[in-house]
């Protein structure tokens, strides 16, 4: 099989809902970041195979595309988009390195795009067993039997407190992660991969002044809930990413140096009311898969959709914290849920080159009991 290379990796800054992006499309923030990303990588736009876009709370209709167009990409080149919901990007990507594997394709940019702020209502036909006049909803069915605004909230509430992880021990992940995404804005860690769009300047979610009188002010979201607030579980967001994957073959001819090489990607199933644990179930399937012992991977990027899940994590992996989410998680960035999967490895790119580290996760918890999870090596393999 093909060697599959990762060749540039972008995103943009990410917004809060009804924030900085409340009037741009979710195909415009890919858009821009398609265009300034194969500017880039200096390739030229017809020799792309596909483009593959994960998108989770958009109208439909083929988005990606969408994108792909308004960015200046040929007509001719054809572009899919995919619905794991948070998971989506990452699966785009594990879709498009398969594809490169099998001889399919030889260059596909892959990742995703996500606009909260624009996403339309959603109202069921008055056929379907669950219309209710007069009645929209923004949270798609993801349990049989189950539809509700915090079905998410409910499955993150119902982990923690099966697991006995406490308010208490998320609390310290809510103040790592602002902290640490604060530094790495203040030192331009991410600068060479984060651009604007339409004037953004910032990552709107970051709270540098996050402290624990400010967390303990916080409510519980659920009626009768014991753990989860609003600083423990992420806010609602617009944002994109993408990368460009090729064949180590096509990378020789065009004399493309690439910054890292993409090795497995997996995808789980886990009980869909306690989806936070998939992000872990996916992370111990790609380990048995590579034949690693968790200690060997040198950085590791996990959606911390809620802080459960980093206690989760943390738990069933002792002693990674040097490794872990060093730029800070989707509490403080956001999760803007179609991109987050290609946020995650575009970030794990650069803890990779800071650290000088070769092996690399990325592992994400989906609506519904998937977990989904790629490991990438930044070595010395070489296009001869």
């Amino acid at each position: 099989m093909e060697s599959v290379c990762i060749l540039e990796g972008l995103r943009s800054f990410i917004g809060v809902k009804d924030g900085m992006y409340k009037h741009v499309p979710g195909e415009i923030l890919g858009a821009e970041v398609l265009k300034e990303l194969l500017k880039r990588v200096r390739l030229e736009e017809r020799e792309i195979d596909l483009v593959i876009g994960g998108n989770a709370v958009g109208g439909g209709g083929n988005i990606t595309r969408l994108a792909a167009l308004e960015a200046g990409i040929p007509e001719s080149v054809p572009a899919v988009t995919m619905d794991l919901q948070c998971a989506s990007a990452l699966e785009s990507i594990t879709m498009a390195a398969a594809m490169i594997e099998s001889g399919a394709a030889s260059v596909v940019v892959a990742g995703g795009l996500e606009s909260s702020s624009t996403q339309p209502l959603r109202l069921w036909n008055p056929n379907h067993p669950d219309f209710v006049e007069n009645k929209s909803y923004t949270v798609a069915k993801f349990i049989p039997g189950m539809q509700g605004e915090k079905v998410m909230l409910e499955g993150a509430e119902l982990t923690a407190l099966e697991e006995g992880i406490k308010k208490e021990e998320m609390d310290a992940w809510i103040l790592r992660s602002h902290k640490r995404a604060a530094q790495a804005a203040e030192k331009g860690l991410l600068s060479d991969v984060v651009i604007s769009v339409k004037g953004s300047r910032r990552d709107e979610g970051i709270r540098a002044g996050m402290n624990q009188k400010l967390i303990d002010r916080l409510p519980f979201i659920l009626p009768g809930g014991k753990v989860i607030t609003a600083a423990n579980a992420c806010l609602m967001n617009d944002g994109a990413a993408f990368l460009v994957l090729c064949s180590k073959s096509y990378a020789k001819k065009a004399g493309l140096q690439p910054k890292a090489y993409f090795r497995i990607g997996v995808s789980v199933g886990g009980n869909p009311l306690k989806s936070p644990e998939t992000a872990v179930l996916a992370a111990r399937k790609l380990l048995t898969a590579a034949g690693f012992d968790y200690h060997k991977i040198d950085a590791y990027e996990v959606n911390e959709a809620f802080a459960v899940i980093d206690a989760l994590f943390l738990k069933n992996f002792k002693g990674i914290e040097d490794g872990y989410n060093i730029f800070g998680g989707a509490l403080a960035y956001g999760h803007p849920y179609g991109a987050s999967g290609a946020l995650l490895l575009v970030h794990l790119l650069k803890a990779l080159e800071i650290k000088g580290g070769r092996y690399g996760i990325c592992s994400i918890a989906a609506a519904g009991g998937i977990g989904s999870a790629v490991l990438i090596e930044r070595g010395d393999e070489g296009i001869e």
